[in-house]
């Protein structure tokens, strides 16, 4: 199945690279682009895209508002942020407003196009060690009132759900999940299904989100 892929950066040199990198894999579609998060909703509703490339900084409309325009949409697609630096408090903001994951724009083609393959498929584009840098960013200030919600919305969980909930947060795929835990990767998947209906969050970043959260780490 091909992935469908629309590019949102208001640097023409840098959707070029990007349209050569994606085109040079069969499995990935490039159906559209866009110059500046004003013009990504009527975009997506266009192209109808898998996954949306949105850089964060835009002149006019800015990544982080996009993203959580395009998350209103009906049947919205996953959105990979674009951005320069890995520790940016913008990127915590695009991916507290829905993204699924962020990029650095040096990463490797063959990254960037397993990225995009990972996301459409439901995974998500975050690593551990990047999350706690990023929640530091937020400052100390909000930690107390984040980990004591985070804990609240967790204890609804049963001991199965919290296991699955603590190894998303680790950045554990569903298969490592399957392995670690004994579960078939279907189950594993339909207990992440359960987790974002349960927790009323849109995808496995925020799920990792409120574990770490709740770990004050």
């Amino acid at each position: 199945m091909v992935t469908r892929v629309l590019l949102v950066d208001d640097d023409p040199l840098v959707r070029a690279g990007l349209q050569i990198i994606l085109s040079s894999s069969d499995e990935v579609e490039v159906v559209g682009e866009a110059a500046d998060g004003a013009e990504v909703v009527a975009a997506v509703q266009s192209h109808r895209p898998d996954v949306v490339l949105m850089d964060i900084r835009m002149p006019v409309v800015d990544g982080i508002a996009a993203t959580t325009a395009v998350r209103r949409l009906a049947d919205p697609p996953h959105v990979i942020v674009l951005t320069t630096f890995q520790a940016d408090e913008h990127v915590m903001s695009a991916l507290r407003a829905g993204a699924d994951g962020f990029l650095l724009k040096d990463t490797p083609p063959a990254e960037i196009i397993n990225a995009v393959r990972l996301v459409a498929a439901g995974e998500a584009m975050l690593s551990p060690s990047v999350t706690r840098t990023l929640l530091a960013h937020l400052g100390d200030d909000e930690a107390a009132e984040r980990r004591r919600t985070a804990a609240e919305r967790l204890s609804a969980l049963t001991d199965r759900e919290r296991e699955v909930a603590d190894a998303v947060g680790s950045g554990a795929s569903n298969a490592e999940i399957a392995a670690s835990l004994f579960m078939s990767a279907p189950t594993v998947k339909a207990h992440v299904s359960r987790l974002l209906t349960k927790l009323a969050v849109a995808n496995r970043v925020h799920i990792a989100i409120l574990v770490h959260d709740a770990r004050g780490s």
